[in-house]
């Protein structure tokens, strides 16, 4: 199940993607209009910002803005960043692989190739989209 970060972090970089200008805007903003907890929001926010989505802007008129254009942003990424492994076994990821403690032979195993075969199709799904398309 999709944990909640990465929920309201999907709904927060639409917000900002919808936007007609790239002004910043107030975490408060965004909050009261995706139903966020501030304080979760912030963090989710400043990862999205750590990791080259988002800019920051302090003092008065400032917030949090899109730094690349919502064609740029692959869902794919923004899913990396907020929840992690793509594949739902390690044995199974690209990029977090790790043998599964309990198998003995990964070519035969029917959890695997299952877990591979989800992985590629929800890749092939994230990878297809982007911000831009998921928000317009």
């Amino acid at each position: 199940m999709l944990s909640k970060k990465t929920k309201y972090g999907i709904k927060a970089l639409t917000y900002l993607a919808r936007r007609e200008n790239n002004e910043p805007v107030q975490i408060a903003e965004i909050a009261r209009s995706e139903h966020i907890s501030i304080k979760f929001l912030e963090s989710i926010l400043l990862l999205l910002r750590n990791s080259g989505f988002l800019g920051a802007k302090k003092g008065k008129g400032g917030g949090y803005y899109l730094i690349k254009d919502p064609k740029d942003i692959s869902m794919a990424k923004v899913y990396r960043i907020l929840e992690g492994p793509i594949a739902l076994l390690p044995c199974a990821s690209h990029n977090f692989y790790e043998r599964c403690d309990d198998c003995d032979d990964e070519t035969t195993c029917a959890a695997r190739r299952l877990m591979m075969e989800v992985r590629d199709n929800t890749l092939k799904i994230l990878e297809s989209n982007s911000l831009a398309d998921i928000a317009f």
